[in-house]
């Protein structure tokens, strides 16, 4: 599992992350506001992936949401990655081995076995982000996207499957456009133990979020 390398207070005095109209998790602003205040982007722009809430933001290096979408991810809970995982052939993995890990990773632009692109979060673990797959009809991932019951939103063997208009219009461009980490949230760990930040307690979203968001804002997307 990757994990940052720069710790850091969370104690709100600094830049405040803006989340346009979305309502973020606690942990979820949390982290964002670490690594706005504590450089761990290395001036790129980031991605938050919050498993919890099953929700994906993309932000500029400004701190400002350009895109936030539903996502789809690994079918089984945990924040790592079996050793070898990657190697083996999609019949061999068991449902247990469907992890989405949690960490650090640095983006990376490819390409899958069909020649679509994808965004690349853990090479070696094949984990990565792409448009949703909908190969097999009876695993009916659209609707699962636009379910509201989160449980539905576990179905893949540790990939992200994101909204195609999302993909297209903000993780592609954003990629390509230069340097992104991705942060993925835990689900069995705190966010300050993976990520090594200080007083988790204090970061908290505000009561109120700004009316207007970002010009690349997808609303309900």
């Amino acid at each position: 599992m990757a994990t940052s390398r720069v710790a850091a207070d969370t104690d709100q005095t600094g830049k405040r992350p803006d989340f346009g109209r979305e309502k973020p998790s606690k942990d979820a602003y949390q982290v964002a506001y670490w690594v706005l205040n504590s450089g761990d982007n290395e001036g790129s722009s980031f991605v938050i992936v919050d498993k919890v809430q099953a929700r994906a933001y993309v932000f500029g290096v400004d701190g400002r949401l350009r895109g936030a979408a539903a996502v789809l991810l690994g079918l089984a809970k945990g924040d790592e990655t079996v050793p070898g995982v990657g190697d083996r052939e999609l019949s061999n993995i068991s449902p247990e081995e469907r992890t989405t890990p949690a960490g650090r990773f640095v983006a990376e632009p490819g390409r899958n076995a069909h020649g679509d692109d994808i965004v690349w979060v853990d090479y070696e673990a094949a984990v990565s982000m792409h448009r949703v797959l909908t190969r097999n009809p009876a695993e009916h991932r659209l609707e699962r996207l636009a379910s509201p019951k989160i449980s539905e939103h576990r179905i893949s063997f540790g990939c992200i499957n994101l909204p195609v208009s999302f993909y297209e219009q903000v993780v592609a461009p954003t990629v390509n456009d230069g340097a992104t980490i991705i942060y993925v949230l835990p689900e069995t760990q705190s966010p300050a133990d993976v990520f090594g930040f200080r007083d988790a307690g204090k970061g908290k979203p505000p009561r109120t979020v700004p009316k207007a968001a970002s010009a690349f804002y997808l609303a309900g997307a």
